[in-house]
């Protein structure tokens, strides 16, 4: 079968710290709550590396810099015929002060307090996604 919906290019975000930290966003939209890292759409005119920074600032208030790309995730909605395509990305490089968002709540979190949460739909394997390949307590800034 030929996939004939809408795509919907997005980024999704970790900021980590080196104790083990994570940066999590508690959304508050019905479309997908609880726990999740801050990320967006995709702009027509921005780079993937863009749209990433831009997000950050919008829902963080931080300015991140050197990203790495580390995966991706997808999902369909059967209901609405439309992909969703999140572009994956980490760093641990950042600065400013924390805001919260028009999307939620942000603040820290201990990634192996990670049960203690109502987490969003498939956070779980996002974030391993994410941290594949880091020791993250051993992570120096």
């Amino acid at each position: 079968m030929i996939y004939s919906g809408k795509i919907h290019l997005t980024n999704m975000f970790m900021i980590y710290d080196e104790n083990g930290n994570i940066l999590v966003q508690e959304r508050i939209k019905n479309d997908w709550p609880g726990i999740n890292f801050p990320g967006g759409h995709v702009e027509i005119d921005e780079s993937l590396e863009e749209s990433c920074i831009r997000e950050m600032k919008e829902e963080t208030g931080l300015d991140v810099f050197d990203l790495e790309g580390c995966g991706f995730f997808e999902w369909n909605n059967i209901d609405t015929k439309e992909r969703h395509i999140a572009v994956l990305y980490r760093t641990n490089k950042y600065e400013g002060n924390i805001i919260n968002s028009k999307e939620g709540k942000v603040f820290w979190i201990n990634y192996k307090d990670i049960n203690e949460y109502c987490l969003s739909q498939d956070f779980e394997k996002i974030m391993f996604e994410c941290m594949k390949g880091l020791n993250i307590c051993n992570i120096k800034k």
